[in-house]
């Protein structure tokens, strides 16, 4: 199965992740299949905290792939920041 999630970069108490399209039997931050965005959780000032390519994210979806709940949320935030 095809899941949609979050693998986990960055440094020790500053984590950094990328929204990533993998296959649901490998470990979180290994191989994946396409990259379509970051989530940075202690951005400050002028830093980008997220920037997800919800077309991407609709195309895997259509294609059955599962959003992991925390993607589901990031989602949601980048469409009400989008409108």
């Amino acid at each position: 199965m095809v899941v949609i999630r979050l693998a986990r970069g960055g440094a020790k108490k500053n984590p950094f992740y990328k929204i990533v399209v993998s296959d649901s039997r490998r470990a979180a931050t290994s191989k994946f299949i396409e990259q379509l965005g970051f989530f940075n959780p202690t951005a400050r000032g002028n830093e980008e905290r997220l920037r997800l390519d919800l077309a991407k994210v609709e195309e895997w979806t259509a294609k059955g792939a599962q959003v992991s709940p925390r993607v589901k949320t990031l989602v949601k935030q980048a469409k009400k920041a989008e409108a």
